[in-house]
């Protein structure tokens, strides 16, 4: 059966989402080493141009607080440009772990928003639905007068 019929028969429309918007604003802190100096303020600067970014000063002053749209960037994706844009990010242990845990979290949710709904709950619908739109049992529709007779 394909997705599209199993879609249509539990009463969904493939391709359209139905996931909540909940969750999908972010803000995080990127932090930054201290040389070269006045790299936070330029990165501050290089961020706010970007549509749908928002910046402020973090509570050290060697951090940055980004508010952003999951739908529209990532942590990774921010981080990186900063990165290939020759900015030095705060490289410590904890930090890394920090950041690979928001990057798996945030990839992980993009990809479930942009996947389809799935019918794990009403998968028993979509086959109670197809066997009753087709015939079956010991239905001949074929009039009794053609009926080949064995």
């Amino acid at each position: 059966m394909r997705r599209e019929t199993a879609y249509k028969l539990a009463g969904r429309k493939h391709g359209s989402h139905h996931h909540g918007r909940a969750g999908i604003a972010k803000m995080r802190e990127i932090r930054f080493k201290a040389w070269p100096e006045g790299q936070v303020q330029q990165a501050r600067r290089s961020l706010a141009a970007l549509r749908g970014v928002q910046v402020e000063q973090g509570t050290n002053p060697l951090s940055l607080v980004v508010h952003y749209s999951v739908l529209d960037y990532t942590l990774e994706l921010l981080e990186e440009s900063l990165v290939r844009a020759g900015f030095q990010l705060e490289r410590t242990l904890l930090v890394r772990l920090h950041r690979a845990l928001i990057y798996y979290v945030e990839d992980t949710q993009v990809h479930n928003l942009q996947s389809p709904e799935r019918l794990i709950k009403q998968s028993h619908e979509v086959y109670i639905n197809a066997y009753a739109a087709h015939p079956h049992g010991d239905h001949d529709d074929t009039p009794p007068d053609l009926r080949v007779s064995k």
